[in-house]
C-alpha cells in the first residue's frame, strides 16, 4: 500500500510509511532467497511424495548429506512446516500369538504348583524379593522365601524341601520372568 501510495500520489517514503505504520526498513526490505526457498520446497515436495515414511529429520539429512545444499535447517524446517506433508502415521505392529487356551483347572492336591516372584521395600529403601509356591487346587501357600537377592540356587532350595515334604507336583506353572532363565533352574527341573 505504502508503494501504491508512492507511486500515485507522489508523497515521500517518510511520508508514506508514516501513514501505514510501517518502518522504512521494512518498506526497503527486498528478499533475496526467495528462488532459493522455492527450489528448497520444490525439493521437500519430492522427497515427501516418493518417501512417504520419511520425516523432516531425514529429507533435511538428505538434502545436507547427499545432495550437499548448506542450507539452514531452521530455514528448511519452516518451508517443511509450510507444505503441511500428511504424512502417515503408522499404528503400532501387534504381536500375533496363537490362541490362548484356558487355564487348565487341577482336580486334586499336589497336581499344579505355581510359583512367582513378589517385591516390597523396607523403610530404609533397601528392595527385598519375595518368593511364593502356591498349590493351585486349594490356594494353599506352600511356601516363602523372603531375601534381599533370590538367585536360582536360593529358588531351587525350598522347592526340593517342599517335593521331601509334599511329593513331586505333575506341573509347575510360572510367568517369563527373568529369574527362571538360569541354567541351573533349567537343570534342575
Amino acid at each position: 500500500m505504502a508503494r501504491q501510495a508512492i507511486h500515485d500520489h507522489r508523497v515521500t517514503v517518510r511520508l508514506a510509511c508514516q501513514a501505514f505504520k510501517i518502518s522504512e526498513t521494512c518498506y526497503r526490505y527486498d528478499p533475496k532467497l526467495s528462488s532459493e526457498n522455492e527450489l528448497i520446497d520444490d525439493w521437500l515436495l519430492r522427497l515427501t511424495t516418493t518417501h512417504k515414511q520419511w520425516g523432516f529429520g531425514l529429507c533435511f539429512m538428505y538434502l545436507c548429506n547427499t545432495k550437499g545444499f548448506k542450507w539452514n535447517h531452521r530455514r528448511v524446517y519452516r518451508i517443511y512446516k509450510q507444505l503441511e506433508p500428511n504424512l502417515r502415521i503408522r499404528p503400532r505392529r501387534r504381536i500375533k500369538r496363537d490362541k490362548q487356551q484356558a487355564l487348565s483347572v487341577p482336580l486334586s492336591i499336589n497336581q499344579t504348583w505355581s510359583i512367582d516372584f513378589m517385591s516390597d521395600s523396607l523403610n530404609t529403601g533397601r528392595k527385598i524379593r519375595i518368593f511364593n509356591v502356591i498349590d493351585d487346587y486349594n490356594k494353599e501357600c506352600l511356601g516363602i522365601e523372603v531375601d534381599h537377592s533370590l538367585p536360582a540356587q536360593r529358588v531351587i532350595k525350598p522347592l526340593e524341601q517342599l517335593i521331601e515334604w509334599r511329593g513331586k507336583p505333575k506341573a509347575i506353572r510360572c510367568d517369563n520372568g527373568p529369574e527362571y532363565i538360569s541354567h541351573a533352574l533349567r537343570e534342575w527341573v
